[in-house]
């Protein structure tokens, strides 16, 4: 069976696909800053379920998730959900750059990190992130969210590069969804094509398990994603995309 470990595991999507996935006897390691919602689902599947505290923006978190690998037996698969989204038209500096430090830096050092296990250990593996739709175009109102989601994607161009230079067995999923229903977004508001996660748990599992390159979450959003990727620069530049959070 297949060893998954879960990096943002503690709420919203991470913490909705670690339950679907220890329902079915998945063993899993599941790794967050916060860890009262992965102690209870220890609790509640005992033999599938290890947890560690885990912050990607310290420098002890590729530390850490090493015990974490020891503790689950080896990891098979390397999912990384954790990230912060909000939109912040006014550019407040701490916030834009709390963004970027979590979905760039925190990023590239967990996943690096990731990289780093299965290739020093000569194993397969497969690294999946949890990326966005705010990623295909820089959004005004999100100017460090869509940055910092570009450069995960980047990233992990990047590391498939470096994989087929050193030879070392990853395949590697990018999961971009559009708006889904969690702790992330406004209560009062309502977000076009907005998605539940009782929705998007399932493609989100299929994905890890079908290992496409790219999965957009859904097809809406894949079609959406293609037409804003032919707008040039100097006409989308221009365009007045809605405030919101994605992700």
């Amino acid at each position: 069976m297949k060893k998954i470990l879960i990096m943002g595991a503690s709420s919203g999507i991470g913490l909705a696909v670690a339950e679907a996935l220890a329902s079915r006897g998945v063993k899993l390691g599941l790794a967050a800053r916060h860890t009262t919602a992965l102690r209870d689902l220890k609790e509640k599947y005992p033999d599938c379920v290890e947890y560690e505290s885990i912050d990607v923006n310290h420098n002890d978190g590729p530390k850490k998730m090493e015990e974490l690998i020891d503790k689950m037996g080896g990891m098979d698969i390397y999912f990384h959900v954790a990230g912060i989204g909000y939109s912040n038209p006014t550019l407040d500096p701490h916030r834009e750059a709390e963004m970027i430090a979590t979905n760039a830096a925190g990023f590239a050092r967990m996943v690096s990190a990731a990289y780093g296990y299965f290739r020093d250990n000569s194993k397969k593996g497969q690294i999946v992130a949890l990326t966005s739709v705010a990623g295909t175009n820089g959004i005004g109102d999100m100017a460090a969210y869509s940055a910092s989601k570009k450069c995960a994607q980047t990233y992990l161009v990047a590391l498939e590069q470096l994989a087929g230079k050193e030879k070392v067995d990853i395949t590697f999923t990018d999961i971009r969804p559009g708006w889904i229903r969690t702790p992330l977004l406004d209560d009062d508001k309502k977000y076009p094509m907005e998605m539940t996660l009782d929705y998007v748990v399932p493609q989100i599992i299929r994905a890890i398990v079908k290992h496409p390159r790219i999965e957009y979450i859904d097809a809406r959003w894949g079609a959406l994603c293609a037409a804003w990727k032919a707008i040039p620069d100097a006409i989308w530049t221009k365009m007045t995309i809605p405030a919101t959070k994605i992700h």
